[in-house]
């Protein structure tokens, strides 16, 4: 087994066991558990067991993959475009190796072919050799134009079918640990670039060599994530775990005796349980999902719409995860839940900070 194989089998174990751990003692459940646990204590009823989290999955692949005939040009006529250097490009994709190619080569080979094609016609139209090779210029503009049509679905096939691209998206039952949100970066990074690569396809823009190439290179970096799922996943559990433990403190709402000449004492447990249980372990975390999701959601509603209207089968899983409703869930329990403690600590005129 070479060096480079046997690190990559060593990293997706290394990645399988941490999300093992993560399952037996993840720091975020375990401090959603605490907070709730020490609130019933303090409120001095039962505690209610862990609210139940469901995902929409995100659809099998063989539901999103969209047609693409196989369109290609003559070897024959293909030895012409040696005087624009196609050639060598075609040729490898009409070999053996070429025909089995992962779906990111597939696109990165329709990307650089498009580029190819223009630079050909170019050629042909400022020369003269167009009159000795009028049904080839035919052929080339025929075969440019198909081809454009063809590459908002091999881009979404890619992204929808490829390995390392789909499972991104496929929801993974285990939320960031407190502080740690691995894949952040590699993902931000690899949708810049295949938004970019999205907004040139739908204006017709060539796209340059440079964000072509970075595909496979964004690939081999998320290989070991799935972020967007543990994400989604993050923000879902968040907001069920948020909602139940505002119910939970609004139905002893009145029992929370507090304000001018009464006893403070459960008031100022929940206060301190508040700060030590909420405040300093969970809040940063809810902010810190939210700036994510933000930061990401524009470049996933570009790359996205690379098929407009959404497909059938992923309207559910665009809805909710992509155009955002599960972030405006997301929010609005993290808000109701921050509600309920300003105007509880208003009645019971405690002052928040030093």
């Amino acid at each position: 087994m070479s060096k480079s194989i046997l690190q990559y089998h060593m990293l997706g174990l290394f990645f399988s066991i941490a999300l093992l751990t993560g399952c037996e003692r993840n720091s975020t459940e375990l401090a959603f558990q605490s907070y709730h646990d020490r609130l019933a204590s303090v409120l001095d009823v039962d505690t209610k067991p862990p609210p139940t989290t469901s995902m929409i999955p995100f659809p099998d692949v063989r539901e999103l993959t969209l047609p693409n005939p196989d369109v290609r040009i003559s070897l024959l006529n293909a030895y012409e475009l040696r005087k624009c250097d196609l050639f060598h490009l075609i040729a490898e994709r009409n070999s053996i190796l070429g025909k089995v190619q992962d779906r990111t080569h597939q696109l990165q080979y329709e990307l650089l072919l498009i580029n190819g094609l223009n630079r050909c016609i170019a050629i042909f139209d400022n020369q003269s050799i167009l009159d000795n090779n009028s049904a080839l210029h035919t052929e080339l503009v025929l075969l440019e134009t198909l081809k454009q049509q063809q590459l908002p679905h091999h881009l979404w096939n890619m992204v929808v079918g490829g390995k390392e691209w789909r499972q991104q998206f496929s929801p993974v039952s285990v939320t960031f640990e407190l502080n740690h949100f691995p894949g952040f970066v590699e993902s931000q990074e690899a949708f810049r670039n295949i938004a970019g690569i999205t907004t040139n396809i739908l204006t017709k823009i060539p796209t340059s060599k440079q964000s072509i190439d970075a595909l496979l290179y964004h690939q081999e970096q998320i290989h070991l994530f799935r972020y967007y799922g543990q994400l989604f996943y993050s923000m879902t559990r968040a907001r069920d775990w948020l909602l139940a433990t505002t119910a939970l403190l609004e139905a002893q709402e009145n029992t929370i005796s507090c304000g001018l000449n009464r006893n403070q004492q459960k008031a100022t447990y929940l206060r301190n349980v508040f700060f030590k249980f909420f405040a300093e372990p969970i809040q940063p975390y809810l902010a810190e999902l939210d700036s994510q999701y933000q930061q990401l959601q524009p470049d996933l509603i570009t790359a996205f719409s690379i098929i407009s209207p959404p497909l059938d089968a992923f309207t559910p899983y665009h809805r909710t995860y992509i155009e955002g409703q599960l972030h405006a869930s997301f929010r609005a329990a993290t808000l109701k839940h921050v509600k309920f403690w300003q105007r509880t600590f208003k009645r019971c005129g405690i002052k928040l900070g030093n």
